[in-house]
């Protein structure tokens, strides 16, 4: 699938599932991504968790060509738009399109009047030439921290920066307070909302109600394994949002 439309992301009965690979090479993500695809996922995103972002690119080109038809997203560790958006926009000059970017961070400030770093990656992102959907990192995992009592403004500040609103728990695999994910439901109104942390084939249907889009990774990894998709794992989660799907 080239496009996972916002549309598709909205009228799902369950939220979407696209899992995350900490790619290591091209042969490694590409093993994985044929277990994505064959449990008939929408998608994948793959990010350089472990190695700076210029050696990352001709990986990145590797796995397009290679799967030219898989919608793919991306996420440059720590990087946000307004440096990833122009480095999209060159791969999709070259041929190498990607369908997404998730930034771990969307510069929102709740605190401020003006967004000053958010409308500069707006602007940077229409003249990139990239023109994918955009999730967008807000209240997130290792960023500046926001209290609680903020997160309805930090999500309605959000919502005219980027295509999804994607936030989480403390940390990577921790699962998130279902209270911080109800009130940014209720701020975003229809806004799609992604969740990035702790999903698991155990705790999903906790939050298939208020999520539109999962991003997992070592939820459905094999255990001890940071890097590769258990398919067992990746089923069961599948299978226990189908059955949340028939309940409602």
């Amino acid at each position: 699938m080239r496009r996972l439309s916002l549309q598709q992301l909205i009228a799902s009965d369950v939220p979407l599932v696209t899992p995350v690979i900490h790619v290591q090479d091209a042969g490694q993500a590409l093993r994985n991504l044929d277990v994505i695809d064959g449990a008939g996922c929408p998608g994948a995103f793959l990010i350089n968790h472990d190695f700076p972002m210029a050696p990352f690119l001709p990986i990145l080109r590797e796995i397009r060509a290679a799967r030219p038809d898989l919608w793919l997203g991306v996420n440059f560790l720590a990087q946000p738009g307004n440096i990833a958006f122009p480095v999209l926009g060159d791969l999709a000059q070259e041929g190498f399109v990607f369908d997404a970017y998730w930034a771990d961070d969307a510069r929102i400030d709740e605190r401020a009047a003006q967004q000053t770093e958010a409308d500069e990656i707006a602007r940077i992102r229409e003249i990139s030439g990239w023109d994918g959907l955009y999730l967008g990192g807000v209240a997130f995992k290792k960023q500046r921290p926001v209290a609680p009592a903020d997160y309805t403004t930090a999500a309605r500040t959000a919502l005219p920066y980027m295509d999804v609103v994607c936030t989480s728990g403390i940390a990577t695999g921790k699962e998130a307070d279902l209270g911080k994910i109800e009130t940014f439901r209720a701020a975003l109104g229809t806004k799609p909302l992604a969740l990035a942390s702790g999903i698991t084939p155990e705790n999903a249907a906790r939050y298939a109600d208020v999520v539109d889009l999962f991003l997992v990774a070592t939820g459905i990894n094999f255990d001890g394994d940071f890097y590769n998709i258990d398919p067992a794992r990746l089923d069961a989660l599948l299978a226990a949002l189908t059955r949340q799907g028939e309940r409602t």
